[in-house]
């Protein structure tokens, strides 16, 4: 059973993995023996990553690519194939958020979370398939959200890239199962990352921030995930322990999908 969850020989190339939850889900990867490739759009954060990598004991490999420019993207995993071997594992993590009311938000910022949350994920896994399906199978992973099944105030770019995310994930799954390529996604709940660490700093009055309260009161676990908590569930979809399932979403979320809420007092 345990060498069911091994990754050792594998490749597995995760997009802005440089920190937060993309960086603990290459980590998660290397712990299990895969090779580590990733990428960053500037110098000076690829460097820093580097570094962090290196002080985890991690051997990585790090490229300066945008993942929404195609042209290199195919250069990178030429790169990454010639260096490492051919991409088994491909997490599609990279990705923005814009917090702006609909009414004011331009067609242009809209398209940029699109392009990066969305069509960036069709780039990265048309450009690994090929070799995947020449290799005899592969696993790709799209990092979807819980508002890939919710909407919320200010996110509406953002719930239209990740609940198309969800079918792109549906879709690679259909279309190319029959290679032996598993295509499934994880839906972080809310996660404590530096990014968030503003809505969970006590105000001035010692009080909870009261985002921070809201989360709690949806959340059964009654706390934030943390980024050590998608490691296991990411191991475990980049492995051969789940070569049977397809085309499924896991939410990560301490059971906020699952959760009505308390009712008022």
């Amino acid at each position: 059973m345990k060498a069911n969850f091994s990754l050792e020989g594998k490749v597995a190339l995760v997009t802005g993995a440089a920190y937060g939850i993309g960086f603990a889900i290459a980590e998660a990867l290397a712990s299990a023996g895969a090779k580590i490739a990733f990428n960053c759009r500037s110098e000076h954060h690829l460097e820093e990553a580097l570094a962090e990598y290196k002080a985890k004991g991690i051997e990585a490999r790090g490229y300066i690519c945008d993942v929404t420019d195609e042209d290199g993207v195919k250069a990178m995993v030429a790169d990454i194939t010639r260096e490492l071997g051919s991409v088994d594992i491909l997490v599609n993590n990279a990705g923005i958020i814009k917090r702006i009311p609909m009414h004011e938000m331009t067609t242009e910022e809209f398209r940029q979370v699109i392009d990066i949350d969305l069509t960036a994920a069709f780039i990265m896994s048309k450009a690994v398939i090929p070799a995947m399906i020449q290799k005899g199978g592969g696993k790709i992973i799209n990092i979807c959200s819980m508002m890939s099944e919710l909407g919320r105030e200010t996110v509406s770019a953002y719930a239209a890239a990740k609940g198309g995310l969800k079918m792109l994930t549906r879709n690679i799954a259909s279309e190319y199962g029959e290679y032996n390529i598993q295509c499934n996604g994880i839906g972080p709940g809310y996660i404590a990352t530096p990014q968030t660490a503003p809505l969970r700093e006590p105000q001035p009055d010692g009080e909870r921030h009261p985002f921070d309260k809201f989360i709690i009161s949806k959340t059964p676990a009654a706390r934030w995930g943390t980024p050590e908590d998608l490691m296991g569930p990411a191991i475990f979809l980049a492995s051969e322990a789940s070569n049977f399932i397809n085309g499924h979403i896991l939410y990560v979320d301490g059971g906020i999908l699952a959760y009505i809420g308390k009712q008022p007092k």
